[in-house]
């Protein structure tokens, strides 16, 4: 028989207590390792619902942008769609090829008669472009062509040079009437001379040719009557109505020294009274001050007896007589008026016997170098360039009375008074 071998039980429980250290090792472990995925796990999925959840925020945010730009862009919608019913339509004006149609400048192209001459150059198919420093000019005069693809508004003073590109210039940049050129001299001075030279070296640069609106003002208080453009004038050199009327005289002056020296091809016009719709409402002249004192009912102010007379041409007359002018080879200053002639008193009782009402003809005392007599002699014009005034007075009288009348009815600014020309 065999003896048993020494120590074996000992080793026998030796192995099962390391058996049992490392199953208990193990339970640990993998009781570690289930822990650990559970917060792992845990921890991923508070994560990835806070990010479903900033996604799911921000797809409602998305939601609510992409709402409120629909109803943005189907706000816009209706407003471009109501500006299209209502888009601004313009006059129907001529066609000119790029070899008839000119670039032509008009300073003063916002102011009364500027207005007016702006409107038929632009029917007439020209590319025009009216500067203006608003001082007596209106934008609303010129409204209606804002945004047509031939006409350009500037706002531009011409004491200060103005370079652009031009065929012709037609220079009425001006107060033209007493209160408006006497309410500041020196401006007055500068725009006519200062503004003469700005456009006759514009004239030199660009080789355009250049008419100037000077006036009957020139020949001061008339002692020859009725007056040719050979008169030279009777003028008072330091009285009040000398800022404008010297200052136009000097302004002739410089047109012919720049067509002598420079050879600039120059026109001169000398305008007599002129009237018509788009006149200022306080325009201090004849026949605006007696329409708005009837229209109102106010008193009708002569100033002096009213034995002094005028000669009134109706503004598309003398619009007319500008452009022709413009167009013709007559380098000699010219008389653009109407030669039939009306004493003061007897032009306020024109206008008070259209309009009626209970205004009184009152007498004030004379203005200072007032002139006594005005009156054209047309000859040159009607020889040299085949213009006469064309608008019997009483219907100018009663376009502009027309006018005069809707300008004082307005009481809100929606309320235009546009006043249109037959021809547009």
């Amino acid at each position: 028989m065999h003896s048993p071998r020494p120590g074996t039980p000992p080793q026998r429980n030796i192995r099962l207590s390391l058996q049992n250290i490392s199953t208990v090792t193990k339970m640990k472990f993998l009781l570690f390792i289930i822990i650990f995925m559970t917060i792992s796990l845990a921890y991923a999925y508070t994560k990835i619902s806070g990010q479903m959840q900033n996604m799911h925020q921000a797809q409602l945010r998305s939601l609510e942008e992409e709402t409120m730009l629909r109803s943005e862009l189907s706000d816009l919608k209706e407003k471009i769609d109501g500006l299209e019913k209502t888009a601004k339509t313009f006059p129907e004006v001529r066609f000119l090829t790029y070899k008839d149609r000119k670039r032509i400048l008009v300073t003063g192209g916002a102011g009364f008669v500027g207005s007016h001459l702006v409107d038929r150059l632009m029917m007439q198919g020209h590319e025009v472009t009216a500067a203006d420093n608003f001082f007596t000019g209106r934008k609303r005069n010129v409204e209606h062509w804002i945004g047509h693809e031939n006409f350009e508004l500037l706002n531009h003073d011409i004491v200060n040079p103005l370079y652009i590109e031009v065929d012709e210039i037609y220079h009425l940049a001006s107060p033209a009437s007493p209160p408006h050129y006497m309410y500041n001299p020196v401006k007055t001075i500068k725009t006519n001379t200062i503004g003469t030279i700005n456009m006759l070296g514009l004239s030199k640069r660009v080789r355009a040719k250049m008419l100037m609106a000077s006036t009957s003002e020139i020949y001061g208080d008339p002692e020859v009557h009725p007056q040719p453009e050979e008169y030279w004038g009777h003028v008072n050199p330091i009285g009040p109505r000398a800022c404008y009327d010297e200052a136009k005289r000097v302004a002739e002056t410089m047109c012919y020294a720049y067509q002598k020296q420079e050879g600039v091809d120059v026109r001169v016009a000398r305008i007599f009274n002129t009237f018509g719709p788009r006149m200022h409402m306080n325009d201090g002249r004849v026949v605006s001050n007696f329409i708005l004192q009837a229209l109102q009912g106010q008193d009708m102010t002569v100033y002096g007896d009213g034995h002094q007379t005028r000669s009134f041409a109706y503004v598309s007359d003398l619009v007319d007589g500008l452009m022709k002018l413009m167009a013709s080879n007559c380098t000699e200053p010219v008389n653009l008026g109407n030669p039939e002639e009306h004493r003061i008193l007897d032009f306020a009782k024109i206008i008070k016997g259209v309009i009626g009402g209970n205004s009184n003809i009152v007498h004030r005392d004379p203005v200072i170098d007032d002139p006594q007599q005005r009156r054209p002699v047309i000859t040159r014009a009607k020889n040299r360039i085949d213009w006469a005034p064309a608008v019997p007075l009483m219907n100018g009288i009663n376009k502009t009375i027309e006018y005069f009348a809707q300008e004082l009815r307005r009481k809100k600014h929606s309320e235009r008074n546009s006043w249109m020309p037959d021809f547009l």
